[in-house]
């Protein structure tokens, strides 16, 4: 992408979500106002408006338009929209604690007495925001199956959204006029509106394009490559690097619905493949599918793809699992006969944990192509590089002109946090720095 345009999407975007979210400020403040009550009184009714907004937002940032994730990629905005929940659940509390450290009185929206469903209503809000954050953070270890987290998650934002828009008109301090309850009721209702969008709509859409699993193979230890061809329509194109959700069994509106990168070659696109590691709950089971099973695909997604731009080649750095999007990149540069020179660093804890092994050493014929190994547990005799991607590793590796190599990261959390800041601390421009991180929960 184009520098300039890269940045002018990067502010332009950023800018919409600032404005959005202090919005609800501005139409407070519009037309007659109430008398004042105190300073921590706006402060505290301030903090409940901004994190109301953000909430809303973050059904935007999950409806998976591809305008807004372009500069950003869908990664990088479901990891924004993650920890955007966990702020707007700290203005949310902070609302809470303000107005009652401000005035005691207020714990009269809480008092059953005084009011029964609106104190039920208030409480119920706070254990689900709760619930939203320590799941989303604590999920594996809650022993939460993926499906249900996200179908749980979905419900208790919609009742959070809901109650928080009844709270605010039934107070009615700031929203009297009827045309500023109308703009409320609107804005939540567009908002869990676009919920309904990804889980039914984009189905419906998704019912017309099936396709089938042709094959399963296995691939490396604990890692097996799905084929899948289009059933009766063209099917879909992409750019290397990128991912689809899939939904297994035979509705698209199955809970059992995955983001899995592809790794097959774009230049091909008569059968798509897709590489999966058994990490726990679906994938797991993922060697027990059958062939001729009926598969649902929802994109192409994602920017983890090479600029269109010219560029001096690519700089890869994968550990485990997170050689699949780059494998489907290498492919395609392969069977777009390219000449550049490209570095790939792939760590994995055993040689038999390598996918893709004896393709990627076939691949240093047909490409200007380096190729570093790193095993944690090498086997004896083993003559590569040993333990985890490392600085000291990367500044013997990397090639020494930043500015026109493109950078490429995917694969375990650790691994990740390092080579970034390792890249950012060496000035490598924004634009050219690709991260891709699975744990999209």
């Amino acid at each position: 992408m184009n520098p300039r345009r890269f940045w002018l999407q990067l502010v332009t975007w950023v800018g919409v979500y600032i404005a959005l979210i202090l919005a609800p400020l501005v139409v407070a403040g519009l037309g007659t106002l109430p008398p004042a009550r105190g300073f921590w009184i706006e402060f505290g009714v301030g903090l409940g408006f901004v994190g109301l907004a953000m909430l809303g937002l973050q059904f935007v940032l999950t409806a998976r338009f591809r305008q807004i994730a372009e500069p950003f990629g869908t990664d990088a905005l479901l990891q924004f929209h993650r920890q955007a929940g966990i702020v707007s659940y700290w203005f949310i509390l902070g609302h809470v604690i303000v107005l009652l450290l401000a005035d005691f009185d207020n714990l009269t929206f809480f008092d059953p007495r005084v009011n029964a469903p609106r104190s039920v209503a208030l409480v119920t809000v706070l254990i689900l925001m709760t619930l939203l954050v320590v799941l989303t953070l604590k999920r594996e270890r809650a022993g939460l199956v993926y499906e249900w987290w996200r179908l749980t998650h979905g419900i208790f934002a919609l009742l959070v959204v809901f109650i928080g828009m009844a709270h605010i008109l039934m107070v009615g301090y700031y929203v009297a006029p009827l045309w500023k309850q109308a703009i409320w009721v609107v804005l939540t209702l567009a908002a869990m509106g676009l919920l309904v969008y990804v889980r039914l709509v984009k189905p419906l859409q998704a019912l017309k394009h099936p396709y089938t699993l042709v094959d399963i193979r296995r691939e490396a230890e604990r890692t097996w490559t799905l084929d899948v061809k289009p059933a009766g329509h063209e099917g879909l194109r992409f750019k290397a690097g990128q991912f689809a959700w899939i939904t297994f069994g035979g509705s698209p509106f199955s809970l059992e619905q995955h983001p899995f990168s592809f790794s097959s070659s774009a230049a091909r696109n008569e059968r798509l493949q897709f590489t999966v590691k058994e990490l726990g709950d679906f994938t797991s089971e993922i060697q027990r599918l059958a062939p001729g099973q009926r598969l649902y695909l929802e994109g192409p997604y994602g920017a983890f793809t090479l600029g269109e731009a010219g560029s001096d080649g690519a700089l890869f750095v994968a550990g485990g699992i997170g050689i699949t999007p780059i494998m489907s990149i290498l492919r395609t540069l392969r069977d777009q006969q390219d000449s550049r020179s490209h570095t790939l660093i792939y760590g994995a804890r055993r040689l038999e944990e390598l996918a893709f092994h004896d393709e990627i050493e076939q691949m240093k014929a047909a490409l200007n192509l380096q190729v570093i190994y790193v095993l944690d547990e090498p086997s004896e005799g083993w003559v590569g590089e040993q333990g985890y991607v490392t600085r000291e590793l990367l500044e013997r590796v990397c090639p020494t002109s930043l500015a026109d190599v493109e950078y490429f990261v995917c694969g375990p959390e650790p691994m990740m946090d390092l080579v970034e800041t390792t890249f950012r601390q060496w000035g490598v421009p924004l634009r050219t720095l690709h991260a891709e991180r699975f744990n999209i929960a």
